[in-house]
């Protein structure tokens, strides 16, 4: 039984490391809280072991006692009685070890439904204007400063409206997603009347971004953040032309929502039978 009970929780703390479909902070949040069932369980295993030892000692010891039979016969009793309770813990861990688990392979097949519904909306599209792939949990959709914006400039041109179209087809028709909307530039200086530096830039194309969608494509705007990161998250070496092109970046990032996921984390949720 104790090695049935190890080896299943081992299997299931090494699948949910492997997860890779939940956000960066909402996963290791879940890993860790799988670790933390993991240790109790350690720590459960270890107590019925001693526990079976008392009985054991108890059993041996009571077939030689005769009128003294009362108080081991009574130690072995609430000996056992805390061993079936423990074993329930145990069981009871394990079971909400494997929903969690079962929640977090949704979160990650979810995230790769996703990530095709965009990357087959977008196939008319370069890998030198954009791509589709999946970091922490979330859809990144990255587009190319040269596909949104005139050097310079945070107006979008019709190209990348284009490119937003395709998204907002599929954003529009599925709602469970959050969207967070992130302007990125490389590290060369910028000083115009418009954007005295590159946080305002990368900010104002962030916006830009938002309002197209939202006013041109119909996305509820409660569904979304815009934000600038400058050139302080560069993808690229920016001692490069090749990676400061691609440092010079809108990101679109998609993330099923995790409700059923952060529900189960929290330290008063119960396991469904």
């Amino acid at each position: 039984m104790k090695k049935t009970i190890r080896v299943i929780a081992v299997i299931c703390l090494g699948t949910i490391l492997l997860a890779s479909c939940v956000t960066k902070r909402k996963y290791v949040s879940a890993r860790a809280r799988a670790t933390q069932i993991q240790n109790e369980n350690a720590a459960l295993n270890s107590h019925i072991s001693r526990l079976e030892d008392t009985v054991s000692f108890l059993h041996n010891t009571i077939s030689g006692m005769n009128n003294r039979i009362g108080a081991p016969g009574n130690a072995n009793e609430n000996a056992a009685n805390e061993l079936n309770m423990t074993k329930e813990q145990v069981a009871a861990q394990r079971a909400r070890l494997q929903q969690l688990q079962s929640f977090i392979d949704q979160q990650q097949k979810a995230t790769e439904n996703l990530r095709k519904l965009i990357a087959d909306a977008l196939v008319g599209f370069k890998n030198n204007e954009l791509t589709v792939t999946v970091k922490d949990g979330r859809v990144y959709v990255s587009m190319e400063e040269e596909l949104l914006f005139p050097s310079g400039s945070d107006k979008v041109n019709p190209r990348g409206k284009e490119a937003l179209a395709k998204v907002a087809s599929v954003l529009n028709t599925n709602l469970d997603i959050n969207i967070d909307i992130e302007g990125h530039t490389d590290n060369k200086p910028i000083k115009t009347t418009a954007f005295p530096d590159n946080w305002a830039l990368s900010t104002a194309r962030a916006n830009s971004v938002a309002r197209v969608l939202i006013d041109e494509y119909s996305v509820s705007p409660v569904r979304l953040i815009a934000s600038g990161r400058s050139y302080y998250h560069p993808l690229a070496s920016n001692d490069t032309q090749e990676g400061r092109a691609q440092n010079r970046r809108t990101e679109i990032i998609l993330e099923p929502k995790f409700d059923e996921l952060m529900q189960l984390m929290s330290p008063d949720a119960t396991v469904n039978k």
